[in-house]
């Protein structure tokens, strides 16, 4: 007999959870019962649903590591209960969060997508519904008893996506993400097509472990022409800067002016690590293809290849949240953990 899944819906919060009152026309946060009453459809699903809830759900520009590690916490509390799991969350920040639980959960064996909408459910023309119940079909998947997907994903607009490839790339388009350097794990159109070679693999799968530590010592820079020393010095001497993501030109290429140099050499001697990614919105950072960024490498600036800024911020917060060791940061930063990176 075919085992039904069995799936848990987390919600932390945002649009996706919220319910128009149509007589006041105010948005009402998330109830479960609710939330099925508007999707009938779910019922059609061949798994069985539980819902949980952030005790105050949030908006999801107030989110950060406290809160991952309560999301974290969640799916460490009832992993072994169910097959799949399913995280409503608000869509502005859901590629840092997405980001930062793939590198939280090591030696995931079930699915974790997180989803939301850019219109509330009971809207006319919301994207919640096919959001959500695509979400719930792809995180029942099973063959063999086992679950298909087995990584921290999200979902929006037809497309799964690997959770740390993703960026958010609008503010009112219903396709409102994208995974620039990596291909979609599964489209749904009338079938859902599992694209099973891009799916991650892990090489030696030990016990499922949750990583609760995340450190915020850590700081993004955008690289602009006109930056000056001024302004340079105060972002990198900030009071307890550990790690710094500079988001760098073209495959990773910075000015070469002296006192720029100087200041990040600086920097790096103090202990700080610096690590390079594109400010483009695709491709990879290739120090030393172009004298601008030769000097970097010669630094020994982290290469961040191809992770987006949200992966990139949040691997940083996992690691230093591992207390890793100076002398090996950099390997391991530059190690691919979740496939976040080639």
């Amino acid at each position: 007999m075919k085992k039904r899944a069995n799936i848990l819906l987390l919600y932390t919060g945002g649009t996706i959870g919220m319910v128009k009152d149509y007589e006041s026309g105010v948005l009402k946060a998330f109830d479960f019962e609710e939330l099925i009453k508007n999707i009938p459809e779910i019922a059609q699903l061949d798994c069985d649903l539980e819902g949980v809830s952030f005790e105050t759900p949030i908006d999801s520009s107030n989110m950060g590591p406290a809160y991952w590690v309560e999301i974290a916490a969640l799916l460490e509390k009832n992993y072994d209960a169910f097959d799949g799991f399913v995280v409503l969350h608000g869509s502005d920040t859901m590629s840092y969060s997405a980001s930062a639980l793939s590198f939280m959960l090591e030696n995931l064996t079930k699915p974790v997508i997180f989803t939301g909408s850019q219109l509330p459910i009971g809207d006319l023309r919301t994207d919640a519904k096919e959001n959500l119940i695509t979400s719930i079909q792809i995180a029942s998947l099973l063959e063999n008893g086992n679950s298909v997907i087995q990584e921290v994903c999200l979902y929006f607009e037809y497309k799964l996506y690997r959770a740390n490839r993703t960026t958010k790339i609008s503010a009112e388009h219903f396709e409102a993400f994208t995974s620039p350097n990596y291909p979609p794990l599964v489209e749904s159109g009338v079938h859902l097509t599992v694209h099973r070679d891009y799916l991650f693999k892990n090489s030696e799968v030990g016990n499922f472990k949750v990583h609760s530590a995340m450190s915020d010592s850590v700081g993004i820079l955008k690289l602009f022409p006109g930056l000056n020393c001024s302004f340079l010095s105060a972002v990198l001497n900030t009071p307890d800067l550990k790690v710094l993501v500079m988001e760098t030109y073209g495959a990773g290429n910075a000015p070469m002016d002296e006192w720029f140099l100087e200041e990040l050499k600086a920097t790096l001697d103090r202990g700080i690590h610096i690590i390079n990614v594109t400010q483009c919105s695709g491709g990879s950072v290739a120090m030393g293809q172009y004298e601008t960024s030769e000097a970097l490498l010669k630094l020994g600036l982290v290469n961040g290849k191809n992770l987006t800024t949200e992966a990139a911020i949040t691997k940083a917060m996992f690691l230093l949240g591992l207390s890793v060791s100076d002398s090996d940061f950099k390997r391991i930063f530059e190690t691919s953990l979740r496939g976040e990176m080639h």
